[in-house]
């Protein structure tokens, strides 16, 4: 089994102030969460180089931690996005999807679309392969975003492949809306693929560039938005910013499940960070923890 090296986040508001909990051995046995899902991103899975049964093996460590259910944060197949892709690369790729699926088939996966899933060089727009409606017919949701309820919180899946990487007004507007009609204080996670905000843009750029319109309504709505999850940039980072955490979750595939080049830190690693996926402990009180679990070491 492969060796794993963690990173926590573990984050509360309490009285309006920013807490990092004890995790001290020893301490008073942590309660119970109400919730305890898994988040997997940039899968990129194809059928080339045994990818399917590495990406299996993972996923067994995943299962592992017996989820409530799974976020799946885009990039589930390796490119169906660039100019030459054809048909037949595009469903080779989703088929070995299908069976990755298959692994968790007794799990509900909330999916968000990522950028390489989207089949664009299609001879006619009519073509039914064609863009997003496709994408989610083969993820399994109900559209290109949406949002849907566990037990005490709300989870937000975002669409952020609209010109300039953000939602657009529509989805703008429906956001707006979906968190105004909300409870008060009703704990919601927000998921898209590109990050909202990130360090991670500084250093290779990729973030959404609608962040300051979407930062002043998770302030008008700061006794519900607790945490933003994302994937894209294979990199691992947090931000916390106006009470919202901001994670980026670094990918399972980590350098596209090769070996990685002379900027990587470990084998399969991009930059710094290793392939892995993080565990999210979400209690009722609004509190929560999120845990990355790395699948690979650095270099000795």
């Amino acid at each position: 089994m492969m060796k794993r090296r963690s990173f926590l986040f573990n984050t509360a508001v309490v009285a309006g102030s920013f807490a990092v909990p004890s995790m001290a051995k020893g301490s008073e046995e942590k309660k119970k969460p109400e919730l305890t899902v898994a988040h997997i991103t940039d899968v990129h899975i194809r059928p080339e180089d045994n990818i399917p049964a590495r990406a299996k093996e993972w996923l067994d460590l995943v299962k592992g931690h017996e989820p409530d259910f799974f976020l799946n944060g885009g990039d589930s197949i390796h490119d169906a996005s660039y100019t030459g892709v054809s048909r037949e690369r595009m469903l080779e790729q989703w088929e070995v999807w299908d069976e990755f699926r298959d692994g968790i088939k007794d799990y509900e996966v909330y999916s968000c679309i990522g950028n390489h899933d989207i089949w664009w060089d299609v001879p006619s727009k009519e073509d039914k392969m064609y863009g997003k409606p496709y994408v989610s017919k083969r993820l399994g949701i109900p559209g290109n975003y949406y949002s849907f309820s566990k037990g005490n919180w709300h989870f937000v899946v975002l669409d952020s492949n609209h010109k300039g990487v953000t939602l657009g007004e529509e989805q703008m507007a429906w956001l707006e809306k979906d968190l105004g009609n909300l409870p008060a204080n009703t704990p919601t996670i927000v998921m898209s693929h590109y990050p909202i905000t990130s360090i991670t843009d500084s250093l290779v750029g990729g973030q959404h560039s609608d962040h300051k319109e979407l930062k002043a309504l998770f302030y008008n709505n700061r006794d519900k938005v607790k945490a933003c999850l994302s994937g894209h940039q294979h990199m691992l980072d947090r931000v916390w910013y106006n009470g919202v955490s901001y994670f980026c979750n670094g990918s399972l595939s980590g350098f596209w499940w090769g070996d990685g080049d002379e900027q990587s830190a470990g084998p399969q690693f991009y930059l710094e960070t290793p392939p892995g996926y993080a565990i999210l402990k979400l209690y009722e009180d609004g509190s929560f923890e999120n845990e990355y679990y790395a699948l690979r070491e650095p270099y000795q």
